[in-house]
């Protein structure tokens, strides 16, 4: 019988490292392998993929305290088959194998993490934002493609296992600190990092403790340009029903009225124009790790993450309003279509406006994880139990909307290329004072608080055994997940207030850079954020005498639907065989789920105005349902070089708890919404994998994976009208509502290559490509299912110096369905460097570049000619000094 290798990274351990099956517990020695590069980190990496059952790739630590990259997430894009979102810059949402974050799950040291969203739009759903998570508490970081029984349930795509340190891991003591400096060259900011972790044990190793706290800022801007929604042509020829054809029109004629006649299917942005988004991120990390090993029988730990964050920022949209309903519809003078889109549209005395949204938003995250485990002869017995709780979103938002009424013109015949223009008569985008909010309805205030919390325990039992059977493992777990939102306000009504009041300025002088933007566009003004609030809360708009509004849940259907919470009860038991026969080996196992969920929100009563308690009514759905999920993985030593490898499981993955609720919103100006559906079933998918990985040399693989994913249940937006009472028009109107529903059968199926290997001379690359088909049973497009996907990392390691390079390539992705259109983003490809130099063993001195393209992220409507966000976030360089004793 073979004998394998764990390999345990020297390091500082800050969290505990998951409880884990303690399979071959008799026939497995550990050894511990220090990591002090790029070499070692990709040898233990490659360790630990051969060693494994399942189909795995990993991710390690160059050294204590130093992850490959600043964030986990894009440090995971070099695996193959792992896609990144970056929609703001930062990667925060993770896509394994072509499908969408949402099916997909991540653990840390094998247990959930609770967290909240910032970003007011968000709402809670089953994605893990890797922005929150401080690289540095991260040793090794495992990509389960493949699931295992004794695994927690819930992922169709993959299992990111981010493990951690232990104290008993570390030489005595440990004591490791980095120090940085983080410029950006969009927002010209500059920002210091630091991070410091101790670790002591005692020399007979029965108690161990450690403990690290790291911060980390970082002051961004995105520049954009953007959409609103979009809108048919025939609108402006009296397809709106509130706004008909009548004298208004009368300047769209001739060549305008012709063109527009015969071109009333195509689609025009609803609002275009140009954003200015600023945001500081500050994030502080605590950890806390304690083992004690009384006897060689019993190991206890007790684990403790905390993570406070902010998010505070301020957006400045000014967009031109061609299809207001009532300010605009009626303006067009002028038209041009190609290939189906308004490529160019001018008006006279049509609305623009300049949102203003000034938000303070938070993450808070507590985790407390006990475990213990006792060790028989041939037996072993665990349990753990834990909490994580966290609370977060919008603490606060001023939202003020300033109104204008020119000439002008949206251009958008440049696009993809140019992504649009806005050009006036007159310059009033260098004009505050041009400007003013309406006293009808002039903005609002509001909070929009999430919590989420998991409260887990779990037993397993592992007897080892002789023959092909080599270990049996059994377990259960239960976890109750409770999420929920509120959402409460006041609206802000008589205001007529010029933005020349908040201390105008003009934007930074590189604002829309690379953009081909006009000069008009790129001297646009912008406001103080602080002005505004001040100005709001103090009342300054209120009637003399009168006092500011308490933020009320029933001041708007919006808020009311807004507040919802999901309580998901887990209970699962599973069975697994470890199995090894000659050069055969593997596990065999099932894993069986019960699931109650109890969704509520405020559903507004039939026929009622919805504007006010007594029209809402606080109900509640139940629904339960069981899975059996069988799985199989299978690996073959077909030489001492070459492992084959096969999987097959039976896997789900649960609804977005937002998606579950009754929640809905609203726009009265252009009729639409969102909503969500508490009918959801979970998806189910049958996966199958095979694989093949070639050690060719030390240090170096040739693989090949294919995959297929044949899922039922899938959930896709659907559009549908519905009606509702319109607070701008007081009185009950038909939106067009996207909500969620299972949509039907997909697959999802590709290959994926990849290839590693030490050249001479300290240079070494690695490479992969994964393609992944993925359509709906109708041919529809599934949300993030990149087709395509390159990543390229050349290395170069001799002596003091350590050099790499990370490049990553990924085709157009569709996003989903918003306001009926069916939402895409562009390729995208992204370049981050680093070079290391090592003045001794203790010190260290690294320069960083990220995004060093200034990557373009172009989300679009439909076609990339009806741009919907496009955004530049800026390069940036960090250089860090790193101390380890």
């Amino acid at each position: 019988m073979k004998r394998r290798k764990h390999l345990m990274i020297g390091g500082a351990s800050l969290v505990a490292l998951a409880f884990a099956n303690a399979a071959a517990a008799q026939d497995t020695s550990v050894d511990e392998v220090v990591v002090t590069g790029i070499r070692a980190s990709l040898q233990q990496s490659l360790e630990t993929k051969r060693n494994a059952d399942a189909i795995v790739d990993s991710v390690t630590a160059e050294d204590v305290g130093k992850f490959p990259n600043t964030n986990v997430a894009e440090a995971l894009t070099m695996v193959p088959g792992v896609t990144v979102d970056r929609q703001f810059g930062q990667g925060e949402k993770v896509s394994i194998l072509g499908t969408d974050p949402a099916l997909n799950r991540t653990l840390l040291n094998g247990q959930t993490v609770a967290s909240a969203d910032w970003f007011i739009l968000d709402t809670p759903g089953r994605t893990f934002n890797y922005a929150l998570l401080a690289p540095q508490i991260v040793g090794r970081v495992d990509v389960y493609k493949s699931p295992e029984a004794r695994i927690d349930e819930g992922s169709i795509g993959g299992t990111v296992i981010v493990n951690t340190r232990k104290p008993f891991d570390l030489k005595s003591p440990t004591i490791a600190g980095s120090v940085g400096y983080l410029y950006n060259d969009r927002s010209e900011k500059n920002d210091i990092q630091g991070s410091l972790m101790v670790s002591w044990k005692d020399p007979s190793e029965r108690f161990g403790a450690a403990f690290s706290v790291s911060k980390a800022t970082d002051q961004l801007r995105r520049d954009g340009v953007e959409s609103y929604g979009t809108i048919a042509a025939n609108q402006w020829a009296g397809g709106n029903p509130d706004n008909p054809v009548d004298s208004r029109n009368a300047g769209c004629v001739g060549a305008c009225s012709a063109t527009l006649t015969s071109n009333l299917g195509a689609r025009s942005p609803n609002a275009f124009g140009s954003s200015y988004f600023e945001q500081e991120r500050d994030r502080t990390t605590y950890t806390g790790a304690l083992q004690f090993r009384p006897n060689d029988q019993l190991e206890l730990e007790f684990n403790w993450l905390k993570i406070k964050a902010t998010y505070d920022n301020t957006n400045q949209s000014m967009y031109a309003f061609q299809g207001n309903t009532w300010n605009s519809l009626g303006a067009l003078t002028g038209i041009e279509v190609a290939d189906g889109v308004v490529t160019r549209a001018s008006f006279n005395n049509a609305l623009s406006v300049l949102d203003v949204q000034y938000r303070e938003a938070e993450m808070n995250s507590d985790t407390y994880d006990f475990r213990g485990t006792w060790h028989g002869d041939s037996w072993d017995l665990s349990g753990v139990i834990g909490q994580s709780k966290a609370d977060g979103g919008t603490k606060r938002q001023v939202f003020l909307e300033f109104l204008n009424w020119a000439n002008y013109t949206v251009d958008l015949s440049g696009a993809p290329g140019n992504p649009g223009t806005v050009s006036y008569t007159t310059n009033v985008m260098g004009n505050p004072a041009a400007f003013a909010t309406d006293p009808g309805w002039s903005g609002n205030l509001v909070s929009k608080p999430t919590t989420d919390e998991e409260k887990y325990a779990q037993a397993d039992f592992g007897y080892d055994m002789d023959g092909v059977i080599k270990r049996v493992q059994v377990g259960y777990k239960f976890r109750r997940h409770e999420t929920g939102q509120e959402y409460a306000g006041i609206a802000i009504t008589g205001v007529a207030a010029p933005a020349s009041l908040f201390n105008p300025s003009q934007v930074a002088s590189n604002y829309l850079e690379g953009f081909g933007s006009n000069e008009q566009m790129r001297t646009r003004f912008r406001i103080s954020g602080d002005a505004m609030v001040s100005y709001v809360e103090g009342g300054q708009w209120l009637p003399a005498g009168a006092s500011l509004p308490t933020p009320s849940i029933f001041a708007a259907p919006e808020f009311t639907a807004g507040n919802w919470k999901i309580r998901e009860d887990i209970s699962a038991a599973y069975l697994q065989a470890n199995i090894q026969a000659g050069e055969l080996r593997g596990n065999v196992g099932v894993r069986v789920v019960r699931t109650d969920v109890d969704s509520s929100g405020y559903v507004c009563r039939p026929g009622a105005a919805c504007s006010g308690a007594n029209d809402w009514v606080w109900q509640t759905t139940s629904r339960s349902y069981d899975n059996v999920l069988p799985s199989v993985n299978l690996a073959y030593n077909a030489s001492e070089n070459l492992i084959l490898r096969f999987a097959a499981a039976q896997v789900i993955a649960r609804p977005n708890y937002a998606d579950l609720t009754n929640y809905f919103w609203l726009s009265d100006q252009i009729l639409t919404g969102g909503g969500g559906n508490p009918n959801l079933d979970p998806y189910k998918s049958a996966n199958f994998n095979a694989s093949a990985e070639w050690y060719f040399q030390p240090q170096a693989i040739l693989a090949a994976e294919v995959f297929y994913k044949d899922i039922s249940n899938y959930i896709l937006q659907q559009t549908a009208p519905e009606q509702y009472f319109n607070q701008s028009q007081g009185r009950v109107t038909t939106y067009q509502i996207s909500r969620p529903y299972n949509a039907g059968s997909a697959t999802v199926k590709g290959l994926a290559i990849a290839y590693q290997q030490n050249y001479a001379y300290g240079f070494g690359l690695l490479a992969n490509y994964t393609y992944a088909a993925g359509e709906g049973s109708d041919g529809q497009d599934l949300p993030y299912n990149s087709r395509h996907q390159v990543n390229l990392g050349p290395f170069y390691e001799a002596g003091p110096v350590a050099i790499r390079a990370t490049y990553t390539w990924r085709s157009k992705y569709f996003t989903g369905v918003d306001r009926g259109d069916e939402m895409y983003v562009r390729d995208v490809d992204t370049l981050d460097a680093s070079a290391t130099y090592r003045f001794t063993d203790n010190v260290s001195v690294t320069l960083a570049g990220m995004n060093l393209t200034d990557s373009e992220y172009y989300a679009y409507a439909n076609t990339p000619a009806l741009p919907r966000g496009v955004y530049r976030t800026g390069r940036k360089y960090l250089a860090t000094l790193n101390l380890t004793f």
